[in-house]
């Protein structure tokens, strides 16, 4: 049995969501534990961890919650649970207007954290 290497806590992860009515593709930096809003999504990534390319398991992967707002400002949530780079389909965002993904996870990005916005 091949040796499988731990996977390594980063404090960014990167997405990609579609807006299904415009056909338009954003990609965006998030940290850990930080809430950002993609159209009517609330996403905030609790934890994002990747292996080294070697490693025969899923290698980059997020856990995450995504809320859906609603016009009269309440949220509900939609999705909990775990989201993969390598299988973007295996745990989807069930949205009818939008699609979120897994890209990537990082160490660091060019937009500054929280506490310095």
């Amino acid at each position: 049995m091949p040796a499988q290497a731990q996977p390594v806590a980063n404090p960014v992860a990167t997405f990609a969501g579609l807006d299904k009515i415009t056909g338009r593709i954003t990609r965006f930096d998030v940290y850990v534990d930080e809430t950002v809003l993609f159209g009517a999504l609330e996403i905030t990534p609790r934890a994002c961890y990747d292996r080294p390319s070697s490693d025969t398991l899923q290698r980059t992967s997020a856990f995450l919650e995504v809320d859906q707002l609603s016009l009269d400002g309440t949220s509900e949530r939609i999705f909990t649970g775990w989201m993969f780079a390598d299988s973007p389909a295996l745990n989807a965002v069930d949205h009818a207007v939008y699609d979120v993904w897994l890209i990537e996870c990082k160490t660091s990005t060019n937009v500054p954290p929280p506490s310095e916005r």
